[in-house]
């Protein structure tokens, strides 16, 4: 087949360059739609006199792939005289490539007498070809009459559609510059542990502060330190704090939230246990603030390191009765909305940071990462080195301030010290800030100081004698 192809490419190649005539016969005499899938495919590029004409009988052909390829061959020589016939196709066709394509023609003209037409497209009900009308338009943005009809679609339906429109259009508060450059954090936050409500120590934190989040909140009601009235009640925390670390995270960068569903045990036997979906519920919400969703990774446990839920199926093996072994957990990927493209961030570093920050060695390909869980006898869910390692090192470049809402024993920030970033931890259980200044105290820092441990009211003077 390769071979063929070859062959047929080589064929057409010849014929564009000696007798277009015996080119346009060629293609009329294909009848089979796969063979002429194959020639329309391998016409690669066409002169001026090419005549478009050829293409006119496929339009209508029963094969959307013969369809799609005459539209596209179309738009690489077609004048403005075509206009009208690439919109009838956009009208009148039943695929949506094939639509979409025909848009995408009458966009590669560049033809302010495609203006009218493109914008009659934007009220179209597929919003796939919405957008290639919009990308055809844009071309004018300074028109006013293009300006005023992209415009009238921001409030589209269609989320893809309002995302490109408000990029266009986005008001000028948007374009205010941050502070300080986006390598920089503030001073009196770098190697700091702050004991205290993570929302009100949020509260003290400036905006766009923070280069990486990787959190695991506490489990609803499944431990004794979180306690809440109801899952609302708990979800609506999670939700006032990751509004807040909205606020303080840079431009364009990432927040990571470590979730599984979780059971509560039923109350006797006679009551049944009740199992929540905490990272799909708390999803979005996070969304709804403005975090775009990147990827989920499943943290992969092995199966003796958790809960035997199979005894009873085991015996009995009835259906209904079915409950597998929870070796998973979600690790939740988002970023903070940005009209910017992720190089914009990249170019923000030094060269020299850049080449060190590398991923060196192996890495893991795919979103299932195996890796044990670690038992600690002061916090009975502390994250494994080596997950925190990972998400550092994806996530972040060295030097930057990587933050831990829910601190716990401290191990991110452990993590964060051996790749050479700093640390920023909030956590409000006494004992777990006593085993991070075991840890975490006057180990070679990456700035040379001590970790500063801080109670609430402490940062808050820091924080105002870092705005003086």
């Amino acid at each position: 087949m390769i071979a063929q192809s070859a062959s047929v490419k080589t064929y057409i190649e010849h014929l564009k360059q000696n007798d277009l005539g015996k080119l346009y016969q060629f293609i009329s005499q294909k009848k089979d739609g796969k063979d002429l899938v194959e020639v329309l495919e391998n016409l690669g590029f066409l002169p001026d006199e090419f005549d478009v004409n050829v293409f006119l009988p496929f339009l209508k052909h029963q094969n959307d792939q013969v369809r799609f390829w005459a539209v596209k061959n179309m738009g690489k020589v077609a004048t403005e005289d075509w206009l009208r016939k690439l919109y009838e196709v956009v009208q009148e066709d039943e695929s949506s490539m094939v639509r979409r394509e025909a848009v995408s023609s009458m966009g590669r003209l560049r033809s302010p007498r495609a203006i009218t037409l493109l914008t009659r497209v934007l009220e179209d009900d597929d919003p796939k070809v919405v957008l290639q009308a919009i990308r055809g338009l844009l071309v004018f943005r300074n028109y006013p009459t293009v300006r005023k009809a992209l415009k009238q679609i921001s409030d589209h339906p269609n989320e893809m559609v309002q995302s490109v429109i408000r990029r266009e259009f986005r008001e000028a508060k948007s374009d205010k510059k941050p502070q300080a450059p986006h390598p920089v954090s503030p001073l009196f936050m770098r190697n700091t542990v702050v004991q205290g409500d993570v929302r009100e120590v949020l509260k003290s934190v400036p905006d766009e502060s923070i280069h990486l989040t990787f959190t695991s909140p506490p489990y609803y009601n499944a431990r004794d330190y979180s306690i809440y009235e109801s899952y609302n009640a708990y979800l609506d925390f999670l939700t006032e704090v990751f509004a807040q670390v909205y606020r303080v995270t840079k431009e364009g960068r990432f927040l990571i939230v470590n979730t599984s569903p979780i059971i509560i045990p039923r109350v006797s036997r006679a009551h049944a246990s009740k199992r929540y979906p905490i990272p799909f519920d708390l999803h979005a919400r996070l969304v709804g603030q403005g975090w775009e969703f990147i990827d989920d990774i499943v943290w992969l446990k092995p199966e003796t390191s958790v809960k035997n839920r199979n005894a009873g199926f085991l015996q009995h093996r009835k259906p209904l009765g079915y409950k597998p072994n929870a070796v998973t957990e979600y690790l939740m990927v988002y970023r903070k909305e940005s009209d910017r493209l992720i190089d914009w961030n990249m170019k923000q570093y030094d060269l020299e940071i850049i080449q060190d920050s590398k991923i060196k060695g192996e890495y893991e390909t795919s979103n299932v990462w195996k890796i044990d869980p670690t038992y600690d006898r002061t916090h009975s869910a502390v994250f494994p080195l080596e997950l925190c390692s990972r998400v550092i090192k994806f996530y972040s470049y060295i030097g930057d301030l990587v933050f831990d809402p829910f601190g716990g024993s401290g191990t991110f920030g452990r993590a964060a010290q051996k790749l050479e970033r700093f640390f920023f931890l909030t956590e409000q259980e006494g004992k777990y800030i006593e085993r991070m200044k075991q840890d975490l105290g006057g180990k070679g820092l990456l700035n040379g100081e001590e970790a500063k441990f801080l109670a609430l009211e402490q940062f808050v003077v820091e924080s105002q004698k870092e705005k003086k």
